[in-house]
């Protein structure tokens, strides 16, 4: 039997200008992890100031395992995940306080505001994110690699209250994130047999640029949506452009 709390873990890689902020937030909690992948910066210091544990493990270009190593290190009842760009509102720590006291309730969606260049983003494809990131430590295990998802089966509920995302400082950062996990993404659907073509190549990533920028209206986000929009379409066209060039071998 685990302990009736949570166990907070922070995935992290040079996460110093922003782990800070994460690690205040996160205090609530009775227990911080900090799974560590190789930093070469003060993360692993700064970590360790604001009193959580540090594994050193690296992520090998698999998320879904890094995650799930952090499920075995937990020692509460309940596991919280917080990417260490994120932040947990004073609202949401309030919410999740009473929410792990809900009866036969398995984990909770969280909503998540994104935050580029000062502008919270409410339209686009970031809009409408639930993200299952708070659920009891036994429920259920993370799957896919890359874009990973925790796999937790019987009653989910989703919270009210916010993370608050602030992702990609400079546009430079946004393409590298683009570039790394365009890659991981295509090696992900190589190795589970799917495959691509010209069509979809150059169809796929038009057309979420249309959904995105026009149809969910991320050009009320202004120059913000506008990024977003494309750095999502480009990443689907990367995405399968390298996919391609793994079937050809």
């Amino acid at each position: 039997m685990h302990t009736m709390g949570i166990s907070a873990i922070i995935l992290t890689h040079n996460n110093e200008s922003s782990l800070k902020a994460t690690l205040t937030s996160v205090t609530f909690c009775d227990e911080v992890i900090v799974i560590d992948d190789g930093s070469t910066d003060k993360t692993h210091m700064i970590a360790k100031k604001y009193g959580a544990t540090v594994y050193s493990r690296l992520l090998a270009g698999d998320f879904a395992a890094q995650r799930n190593f952090g499920l075995t290190k937990a020692k509460n009842e309940w596991v919280l995940y917080v990417d260490a760009d994120e932040v947990v509102p004073d609202k949401l720590q309030e919410e999740i306080q009473a929410a792990i006291h809900m009866i036969d309730v398995q984990g909770f969606f969280l909503k998540r505001d994104d935050v580029l260049w000062g502008r919270v983003l409410t339209h686009g494809e970031t809009a409408n994110v639930r993200l299952l990131r708070l659920a009891k430590k036994d429920s259920g295990i993370w799957k896919r690699s890359v874009h990973e998802v925790w796999d937790v089966p019987g009653v989910v509920g989703t919270l009210s209250c916010a993370l608050k995302h602030t992702p990609h400082p400079t546009v430079a950062n946004f393409l590298s994130d683009v570039n790394e996990y365009s890659t991981l993404n295509a090696k992900y659907f190589f190795e589970h047999k799917t495959r691509t073509n010209v069509f979809e190549i150059i169809g796929y990533p038009t057309a979420k640029f249309v959904q995105n920028y026009i149809w969910r209206k991320g050009f009320l986000d202004g120059m913000p949506g506008m990024i977003v929009a494309l750095m999502m379409s480009f990443h689907s066209f990367l995405t399968r452009g390298k996919l391609w060039q793994l079937q050809r071998g």
